[in-house]
């Protein structure tokens, strides 16, 4: 059967235009159904929007994903809407996300929420070189179904692995797998409680001890935040993605110190 494939890569870095500095693309290539496009953005900001084409993913279909800023370069990237992951008949759709921040870099990686679908499967990987004077905020949700067209997911799977590594030493690594009677796993109290969503948020960057309070305070009785090795790691949950959105936005945007994309406007 005909699966989608996508790839798209960028390096971007600080270009000298008379007294300023602002971000610019150094390469671009994208292959297949995956696009990146940088919109025009007042005050130069460089921003990257990625943009699935085939509309969704199912069973067997691939996305690869490889962003690099240079030194001193600042860049955000989101993506135009949320990825859906559709029913599968037993192959899981793969998306693998490689970044790499130089020093002085700062990269925003904020996509909006993965959406899984009853029967849906997926496996995804973040991989992530920063350097130690680097700043970083990087986060991925996740949705068991919509709740508002009365959606319910019974069935399916989701493996989330993450590896981070600053100055080459890995300093977070973390890995996710539900799978099986999804319905039936949500509702227990070590994993999702009844909750039906879910975001991971990282972040590395100067004062990050000093939001922790603040962050705690936003996400209230259903997410936790803590130090780690110098990085800022928060979790959240939330009965479904309506809600789980009203709370990440203002996190992010604390962490981000700067509105966030247009895109993710409720």
């Amino acid at each position: 059967m005909q699966r989608a494939r996508g790839r798209a890569s960028a390096l971007v870095g600080p270009v000298r235009r008379g007294d300023a500095e602002p971000t610019a693309i150094r390469r671009l290539h994208q292959a297949g159904c995956l696009k990146l496009r940088f919109p025009r953005l007042p005050g130069g900001a460089c921003e990257a929007v990625v943009i699935n084409t085939s509309g969704g993913l199912t069973g067997g279909d691939h996305l690869d994903l490889a962003l690099c800023v240079e030194p001193r370069g600042v860049l955000t990237v989101t993506t135009q809407a949320c990825e859906r992951i559709y029913r599968s008949r037993g192959d899981a759709a793969d998306m693998n996300v490689s970044l790499v921040v130089g020093p002085g870099a700062t990269l925003s990686y904020l996509p909006q929420e993965t959406i899984l679908f009853d029967g849906g499967r997926l496996s995804r990987s973040l991989d992530v070189e920063a350097r130690a004077d680097s700043r970083f905020l990087l986060v991925e949700s996740v949705v068991l179904g919509r709740t508002a067209m009365g959606e319910t997911v019974r069935e399916g799977e989701i493996r989330d692995r993450w590896r981070v590594r600053r100055d080459g030493r890995l300093v977070f690594a973390d890995h996710l797998r539900l799978a099986g009677a999804l319905g039936e796993r949500m509702t227990e109290g070590a994993v999702l409680d009844g909750a039906a969503s879910w975001s991971t948020i990282l972040h590395q960057g100067p004062g990050a001890d000093e939001l922790v309070p603040r962050l705690r305070e936003i996400l209230g009785d259903h997410g936790g935040a803590s130090l780690v090795d110098g990085l800022l790691v928060a979790r959240l949950v939330a009965a479904d993605g309506y809600a789980l959105r009203q709370r990440l936005m203002p996190a992010l945007a604390l962490l981000a110190q700067a509105p966030l994309p247009r895109v993710w406007s409720l």
